[in-house]
């Protein structure tokens, strides 16, 4: 198991196309073939860390929106 680890982790995509992969896959917009290419390439401790800053700059924007708003209300 290890060793498919380390063999995963050297796939080629660079950290900033799996960013941009995730942040696709956030907006459910990605065709067949860019899915199948991402999917051969990319890398999964990458994939990880993008969907963690992903999910995290997703959250502080819906506070920062719902903070928004509330302060307009009042």
């Amino acid at each position: 198991m290890a060793e498919d680890l380390r063999e995963l982790s050297q796939r080629k995509l660079n950290f900033f196309q799996t960013l941009k992969a995730v942040l696709w896959g956030f907006f459910g917009v990605r065709k067949g073939r860019s899915y199948q290419e991402d999917i051969a390439k990319l890398n999964p401790v990458h994939l990880i860390i993008a969907a963690i800053i992903g999910t995290i700059l997703f959250v502080v924007g819906l506070v920062l929106v719902a903070k928004f708003f509330i302060n307009q209300a009042i």
